[in-house]
């Protein structure tokens, strides 16, 4: 199963991190909608990403909650018809709650740095280093606290769990 190391952070400056990334990527970033629907289901999350273009994802992953670099590893399947999709998990397994939000994706080396604006949960940037097969879970979290430190993002706005971990606590827009 594929992994990467993942951090999730509150961002209070989202003009200033994306000026960082930009300059760390030397791109000014690609910007994404996606409507994430979470389904119920026993261990790890499941969740089908509708890029609202007739394509999406349906997405299986396992990791732990805590703040700082975690590793995470899931499973990707596309589709082309997300909406029908979404009945039949909807059916069969019901669903935990949504996600929409606007991401801005700077590839940064081997990471996916995440600039997203989370309907009613404010900015946050989530980094995704995409792990190679002869890397440690130690080279990842290396690699992610660097850049954490090189786009100027603190311990204490680090964030654990899923967005809809965060929706579902009722945490609001600040």
């Amino acid at each position: 199963m594929p992994s990467n190391v993942e951090i999730k952070a509150k961002v209070s400056d989202p003009t200033q991190f994306a000026e960082k990334a930009a300059e760390l990527s030397q791109s000014e970033g690609t910007i994404i909608r996606q409507h994430d629907t979470f389904f119920n289901c026993s261990q790890g999350r499941l969740k089908l990403r509708d890029f609202m273009n007739e394509s999406g994802q349906l997405i299986f992953y396992e990791r732990p909650d805590t703040d700082g670099p975690k590793l995470s590893r899931y499973s990707i399947s596309p589709t082309s018809d997300p909406p029908s999709l979404r009945t039949v998990l909807s059916d069969a397994l019901g669903v935990k709650g949504e996600v929409r939000k606007e991401r801005r994706l700077f590839l940064i080396g081997q990471t996916r740095v995440h600039l997203d604006t989370v309907e009613g949960l404010g900015n946050y940037m989530e980094l995704e280093v995409v792990m190679r097969p002869e890397q440690t879970v130690e080279d990842g979290q290396q690699v992610a606290e660097d850049l954490m430190q090189k786009l100027g993002v603190s311990k204490e706005s680090l964030v654990t769990g899923a967005y809809m971990d965060l929706l579902l606590k009722g945490h609001k827009e600040t």
